[in-house]
């Protein structure tokens, strides 16, 4: 008989862009998107794998863990480099050259990555069955999407929105996470 895996899927807590708790509904994964707390007067961002969910927002746990990734944006809203800390993949890329636009002319909503395994991977934005963000290989397979919460169902406690990884690419997890936050970052900032 064939397991059956569960994609991630992962609630946005906070819904903020910069300082958000995502953790997976089946309690398998939690991760932090949070200011960079040894440089907090530059726009540096850290994403942490946090090992448990988060108790409240402003939990600062975090501050004890080395990140997985480190967002540093330039200034005036423009792209920085994006920096991998956890070996074996410790490497330093500019963000344009992470996140390469899929067409020369094209917009600036559709890049493309290569992801930790060699595969390429592309964000394209309000496209594939009306979600906020899709991420597809280079077959066209949906890998992961984001969501936002319809603005007529109400929550409590949490943003509504999901990013969802399928099961066959959570290894990409903090990769998809980190690449998302860039398109979110460059799309907020009409970069």
């Amino acid at each position: 008989m064939r397991s059956i895996q569960l994609p991630y899927t992962l609630e946005d807590r906070s819904g903020l862009l910069s300082a958000s708790d995502y953790g997976d509904i089946y309690d398998r994964l939690f991760l932090r998107v949070a200011p960079h707390p040894q440089q907090p007067e530059r726009n540096v961002w850290a994403i942490y794998n946090m090992g448990r969910r988060s108790s409240r927002h402003g939990d600062s746990r975090h501050f004890d863990k080395h990140p997985a990734v480190v967002l540093v944006f330039g200034k005036d809203g423009e792209l920085g480099d994006i920096h991998f800390v956890q070996p074996p993949a410790s490497s330093s890329v500019p963000m344009s050259k992470y996140l390469r636009k899929t067409t020369l002319f094209g917009g600036s909503l559709s890049r493309k990555f290569k992801g930790s395994d060699g595969g390429e991977y592309r964000w394209i934005y309000q496209t594939v069955d009306n979600h906020e963000w899709s991420c597809l290989n280079g077959e066209n397979y949906l890998v992961a999407h984001f969501d936002l919460k319809p603005p007529n169902i109400p929550v409590y406690g949490v943003s509504g929105n999901t990013l969802t990884v399928h099961e066959g690419f959570a290894h990409l997890v903090i990769e998809i996470l980190a690449s998302l936050t860039i398109m979110r970052y460059i799309a907020e900032h009409r970069l």
